[in-house]
């Protein structure tokens, strides 16, 4: 039987592939047979990724490239021209926010959050986009968050109005590209622990149970539980799934706001 989970031949490009869960993607696409373009802000941390990727025998393009400037994502394709050819899949990963309370966030933050996370994206999206379509196949992944579909709190209002952005986008390209062979999906993570989160429990320990009370499966996400999937959304395997928002989250949007984790037993 062919393995559809194969990607030999074939050129990703990951954003935020220095740190977390775009170096995590990066690895399983390489691993699974694909050359890697790998595009941070944080140069070392990319030449890190790459030494990794080559050791695996497949070839690492590391590109410093601030994704909310779309002349460097531009530069950045001519460059996947010049060294590959092509392109045949694109996960956006990297993207700041400011998180403030909504009365205290400047217009200027909020600008500056959406670039990163919307237009910087968009932008990615096109021009891979215009690539594949001419040659007829391709997929692309924009990584959103709980916070494209439920309201956060926290400070959280530049980050959730664009996340929710990014999966409208998400929905949209699929419809107009799905009949021309271009498949685009978007991954809804719930808290997945990285420096900054770890910073924050240490800070204020409470917070590690009142996220964990959120999540059923009882634990945090981990960079490399976005491995399988990115390799599932980047294969032949998913050859019909577009347009999806798959939540990768432990069950918490699952679980209404009122749910309870564990095996309390309440009588009727």
């Amino acid at each position: 039987m062919t393995n559809m989970f194969d990607l030999t031949g074939r050129v990703a490009l990951v954003s935020g592939a220095a740190s977390g869960m775009g170096k995590a993607a990066a690895l399983a696409l390489a691993e699974a047979g694909s050359d890697v373009v790998l595009a941070d802000l944080n140069e070392q941390g990319t030449l890190v990724t790459a030494l990794e990727i080559e050791s695996l025998n497949r070839k690492a393009l590391p590109v410093v490239c601030d994704v909310s400037r779309p002349e460097e994502i531009r530069d950045m394709f001519a460059r996947i021209d010049e060294e590959f050819g092509r392109i045949d899949f694109v996960s956006n990963i990297a993207g700041e926010a400011v998180r403030k309370k909504p009365e205290k966030i400047s217009l200027d933050e909020v600008e500056w959050t959406w670039r990163n996370l919307v237009y910087g994206r968009f932008c990615c999206c096109q021009e891979a986009g215009r690539r594949m379509l001419a040659a007829g196949k391709g997929s692309i992944v924009n990584l959103g968050s709980l916070a494209s579909a439920t309201a956060l709190g926290r400070g959280h209002i530049a980050y959730s109005m664009a996340m929710g952005a990014v999966i409208q986008m998400t929905r949209e390209l699929s419809t107009e590209w799905s009949g021309r062979g271009v498949r685009v999906n978007s991954i809804l993570p719930a808290q997945v622990l990285n420096p900054g989160l770890q910073a924050r429990i240490d800070a204020d320990p409470r917070i590690k149970d009142r996220f964990l009370s959120g999540i059923p499966s009882g634990r945090f996400g981990r960079a490399d539980d976005i491995k399988g999937l990115v390799v599932f959304l980047a294969s032949d395997a998913s050859s019909w799934i577009t347009g999806a928002i798959i939540p990768m989250d432990g069950g918490n949007l699952a679980m209404n706001a009122g749910g309870s984790v564990g095996n309390e037993v309440f009588s009727e």
